[in-house]
């Protein structure tokens, strides 16, 4: 029970510094995902995320009508597009991640650095055990 109230608790904030910058529930994460690799197929991207392709081009042409990417011919397979990120896009980055470095903190607080290495390492464990890696 722990665990999942402090998983509810997490997503919810950071569910919320996304959406003050009208940012939607799951688009976040496609943000994140070309923020660290612009130019992907919505293919690419699901695979990435562990979700299904359709998901990831809904979510696609919500963020392309709030100005957030484009999509752009793939330059090798014409049959493929490329999610790239527009300008304000891209500049979410500049906004979004130190707001979400202060939720880290405030998540945070109070553990000293042995107890956060600790749980990084707990959590990543976790990851494991339930990814068969």
């Amino acid at each position: 029970d722990a665990f999942r109230l402090a998983k509810h608790a997490l997503a919810q904030a950071s569910t919320s510094v996304f959406a003050r910058h009208g940012v939607y529930e799951g688009q976040q994460f496609v943000l994140r995902r070309l923020w660290r690799e612009d130019g992907l197929t919505p293919g690419q991207v699901a695979k990435q995320l562990g979700l299904a392709t359709p998901t990831v081009t809904r979510a696609a042409t919500r963020m392309e009508a709030a100005g957030l990417l484009r999509r752009e011919p793939h330059p090798s397979d014409g049959r493929l597009v490329r999610l790239v990120l527009t300008d304000r896009g891209r500049e979410l980055e500049q906004v979004i991640g130190p707001e979400m470095r202060v939720l880290t903190e405030q998540t945070l607080a109070g553990f000293s650095a042995g107890e956060r290495s600790e749980l990084i390492g707990a959590l990543r464990r976790m990851a494991r055990n339930l990814s068969g890696d």
